[in-house]
Parts: structure tokens; C-alpha cells; sequence
């Protein structure tokens, strides 16, 4: 499964404190490229790794783990990507 797979990526290249992956795809049948609507997500993801990095930098590391699923099973990812110190300001939920 796609989800499970980007799950295990990011667990292993990011050492998230939280990270919360959504399948969005049933939002998006009809959509170009993915008519039956698969392979939308939106990761969350909380990691000492986006310190002093850019947004764009920051993106560039989630995609980086997910690069080849990007090619098969990910039509679209948004992303999240946040410091502990940021979620905390923010109030964004750590989840596991």
C-alpha cells in the first residue's frame, strides 16, 4: 500500500517526532491524470531535520524520500513540514 510505503520512507530518512499521513484520493475521483481519483495524499510531518531549512528545502527532503512513488502510486502530496520548536507555537498535534 502506497500510504504504508511513504510512511516507511519518511520514518527512515526524516526521524519524524510526529508525522500523520491522509489519504485524500476519494476527494479527488475525476480528477486529470487520476480519474479513479488514487494516489492523493497530505503528509504532516514534524522533524528536527527542517531546522534552519527553507520551506522549499524542507519539501525537497519529503520528496527526495518519496521520489520513485512519485512516478507510481503518488499523483499529487501536499506537505506539511515543521520544526518541533514551530508545531509547538502553532499547536499542531504530535502525533506519533
Amino acid at each position: 500500500m502506497i500510504q504504508d510505503e511513504i510512511e516507511t520512507r519518511l520514518r527512515r530518512d526524516l526521524a519524524p517526532a510526529a508525522l500523520v499521513i491522509h489519504d485524500d484520493s476519494a476527494a479527488h475521483r475525476g480528477h486529470v491524470g487520476a480519474q479513479d481519483g488514487s494516489g492523493h495524499f497530505r503528509v504532516e510531518v514534524i522533524s528536527e531535520k527542517f531546522e534552519n531549512l527553507s520551506r522549499v528545502a524542507r519539501h525537497r527532503l519529503v520528496y527526495h524520500s518519496c521520489a520513485d512513488l512519485m512516478q507510481a502510486g503518488i499523483h499529487a502530496l501536499a506537505i506539511v513540514a515543521l520544526t518541533p520548536s514551530e508545531a509547538a507555537q502553532t499547536n499542531t498535534p504530535a502525533e506519533g
